[in-house]
């Protein structure tokens, strides 16, 4: 009995209940440089693609500047520069910036990243996920009302969307939108142009725990099976 009990302990601290970073980005330079002024789109922790859509481009940036971002480096902090976003009153919610991260083996799923505003850049950003790499759903809107800030840690809670944990097709995106209830774009400061920028840092799909394997829920039943077992016999 205590053998068994032993066997589902151990069956369950098999079990990860911290969270885990399946994949960040953020955009400093590989090897490391004094300039922040180059950089790189390639992953930093894991692996996924990044893509720049609705006919936005990209360069780098200091990811310092203006309060920072939260990426903890001292040296060479670059953050992803965007610009040539749409232009006033078109394309609600079609160019920013796509993420795709396998999430095979991961559940509880989250999105989190900084982005600075310039003073002429839309105000409002909008969260968005895919299932299936290219189908959209909102999830969240956010606020940047201040011009040359950077607004930290935006995170979004994936783990209620079913189908987003172990999903080798999921994506979020982040996309200027029109401010709520109008067909324009609200400026974070100042007028919106479309040659306003965003500048992005510390992108981060983060997942609550893996996904049990098989043979670890098989070990738990034995056990359970083994428990109830040994109770009836008891009993007899």
């Amino acid at each position: 009995m205590t053998k068994t009990l032993l066997t589902l302990a151990l069956a369950a601290a098999a079990l990860p209940s911290h969270a885990v970073v399946i994949t960040q980005w953020n955009f400093n330079s590989v090897p490391a440089d004094s300039s922040t002024s180059t950089g790189s789109q390639l992953a930093s922790i894991g692996t996924g693609s990044l893509s720049l859509i609705g006919g936005v481009t990209g360069g780098f940036g200091s990811g310092a500047a203006n309060g920072g971002s939260s990426d903890p480096v001292s040296i060479d902090d670059t953050g992803l520069q965007t610009t040539g976003y749409k232009a006033q009153g078109t394309g609600n919610e079609t160019a920013g910036v796509f993420f795709k991260v396998s999430t095979v083996g991961f559940q509880g799923i989250s999105f989190s990243y900084d982005l600075r505003h310039s003073n002429t850049s839309a105000r409002h950003e909008r969260v968005q996920y895919t299932l299936d790499g290219s189908t959209f759903n909102d999830i969240a809107l956010f606020t940047g009302a201040a011009g040359d800030t950077w607004f930290n840690n935006r995170s979004v809670d994936l783990s209620g969307i079913a189908g987003a944990s172990n999903n080798a097709n999921f994506g979020v995106r982040v996309v200027a939108s029109f401010a709520p209830g109008s067909n324009a774009y609200a400026a974070s400061s100042t007028s919106y142009a479309g040659t306003g920028t965003w500048r992005f840092d510390m992108a981060t799909v983060s997942a609550v725990s893996a996904v049990p394997e098989p043979q670890t829920y098989a070990l738990m039943l034995s056990g359970l099976l083994a428990v109830g077992f040994i109770a009836r016999r008891r009993r007899g």
